[in-house]
């Protein structure tokens, strides 16, 4: 698996011998499930699957984490019937279909044989990825949010790929780093900023921007990241493929020499390690040598906060940053990216100066912003971003009118689904007043879709209180304080 077989341990030089010998013996003599049998046969199967599968990724962890500044030469091989199958059964039942129109409940029937053959066609050089179909999503801002759809098969390829590169990755990538990454969401790096601002020096941050990021990745750069660690030619080749396959828009293929195709299982690996080589290490290496103060780093996938002590270090470190990005053809967005007051001290500061209140910054669906306790202490306050509640507002809206005419317990099932969902990420502490806000709106938004089902409604407020009441929960904090959570999970 290593470029030097000599210093690895039998089991890996083994796979090293094997595989450049061509196909490995295993995958040889392996016997295929037949297309019918017991239900019970199946699940014997993709357990077995599991657990052979997680055995082999559990030693390339093992080995990138002892071998640090090697590449890996032979994984190749790694991507298997069984990684597949795997990789099939995590997919999103329901997730749109790409250009091929496979569904995942139509790629089921006869799963075995198409595994088979997809597996013989990676392994064989035969396998050409299709073009994304091109989707749009609305943004909180009004515009458009571009996404990849990738076909079924592609999906699957790049899945079991991704799980054998993120074992080498996530001995590499940086603490800091917190964006679709195992084992790490959005509330943990919520948390570690909250901790770090909270317990740091830090009286100025900077809020970054990436302009288009996804769609301006330099490509070339990219996989001479990948070779850094990557020397199996296979898997670059695979990668290429999937760079140049191009998004089918308008009946027409177009393909460039920039971007990830955001949207694609394999893209958030490939942004994560353009970052780490051009942000990350770099940004340690300025903690570490430009820095004159206290300084913290927080980056989910392409978003950015640093906190800073001297407001000096923070306008060194974006200059720095800016020159620094564009080496690899990146740009900070002009209007995203600001340097402002924030922290414990903030406040006092900027009444000592005849400023207004502190400024406040997004960050991962929240607004920051500089707030107290009832006992006068400095406290980190969190709300929902008020144009992303305006705008989950309007889908409900636009969703209830669809639903005008279902019977009230079927829109009260859906609507509790929905409250739910929201309360699950933004129940967090200080957000307890919006998201009573939130539920206020969604009950007048069902009184309004009720009381136009009929022009002689008889719907008074105090009978819409008792259906918000019997369907609708009330909000309650679902999140423990950021600190309590990091000591758990960081416990030193």
């Amino acid at each position: 698996m290593m470029n030097d077989p000599e210093e690895s341990d039998p089991v890996i030089v083994a796979m090293n011998l094997v595989n450049k010998a061509g196909s490995p013996a295993a995958e040889q003599g392996e016997p295929r499930a037949g297309t019918k049998g017991k239900a019970d046969q199946h699940s014997t199967c993709r357990a077995q699957d599991r657990e052979s599968v997680s055995q082999v990724l559990d030693r390339i962890r093992q080995a990138a984490r002892h071998r640090t500044k090697e590449k890996f030469t032979a994984l190749f091989h790694h991507i298997s019937p069984e990684a597949l199958r795997r990789a099939f059964y995590a997919l999103k039942r329901e997730a749109a279909p790409g250009v091929d129109g496979m569904t995942w409940r139509t790629y089921e029937t006869d799963l075995d044989r198409k595994i088979a053959d997809l597996h013989d066609q990676v392994q064989r050089g035969a396998y050409r990825p299709l073009p994304s179909r091109r989707r749009y999503i609305p943004k909180p801002d009004g515009r458009q949010r571009p996404l990849a759809v990738a076909a079924l098969e592609d999906k699957l390829v790049q899945r079991a790929t991704a799980a054998v590169l993120n074992q080498i990755y996530e001995e590499d990538f940086l603490g800091f780093s917190y964006g679709f990454r195992p084992g790490r969401g959005q509330h943990d790096a919520l948390d570690a900023l909250h901790v770090g601002i909270e317990q740091r020096k830090v009286s100025f941050i900077l809020d970054a921007d990436i302009a288009g990021f996804f769609d301006t990745v330099d490509q070339t750069w990219l996989l001479r990241f990948v070779e850094h660690r990557i020397g199996d030619p296979r898997i670059i080749r695979l990668i290429r493929k999937w760079l140049t396959a191009g998004v089918l828009e308008d009946g027409i293929v177009q393909v460039s020499d920039r971007g990830t195709g955001q949207g694609s299982v394999i893209s958030p690996l490939l942004a994560n390690i353009y970052l780490h080589y051009v942000f990350d290490l770099w940004a340690e290496r300025w903690r570490r040598r430009e820095a004159t103060g206290d300084m913290i780093i927080i980056r989910y996938a392409d978003d950015i906060v640093v906190g800073f002590q001297h407001e000096a270090d923070g306008q060194r470190f974006l200059s720095m940053m800016r020159d620094r990005l564009q080496e690899f053809a990146l740009q900070l967005h002009p209007d995203k990216t600001r340097l402002i007051e924030f922290g414990r001290y903030a406040v006092q500061t900027r009444q000592r100066k005849g400023l207004g209140k502190p400024e406040t910054f997004n960050f991962l669906g929240f607004t920051h912003i500089c707030g107290k306790t009832r006992q006068g202490r400095f406290q980190i306050l969190r709300k929902s971003r008020r144009d992303r509640r305006v705008a989950k507002l309007k889908e409900i809206k636009n969703e209830l009118r669809r639903r005008m005419h279902r019977p009230i317990p079927e829109q009260g099932r859906w609507l509790k689904q929905v409250l739910m969902g929201y309360y699950a990420y933004h129940a967090v502490p200080t957000n307890y007043r919006s998201l009573g806000a939130f539920r206020d709106r969604i009950i007048r938004l069902w009184a309004q879709t009720l009381r136009r089902r009929s022009q002689r409604h008889r719907l008074i407020w105090e009978r819409m209180i008792r259906l918000a009441n019997d369907w609708l929960p009330r909000p309650r904090i679902l999140h423990p304080r950021p600190r309590i959570r990091f000591a758990v999970k960081h416990p030193r």
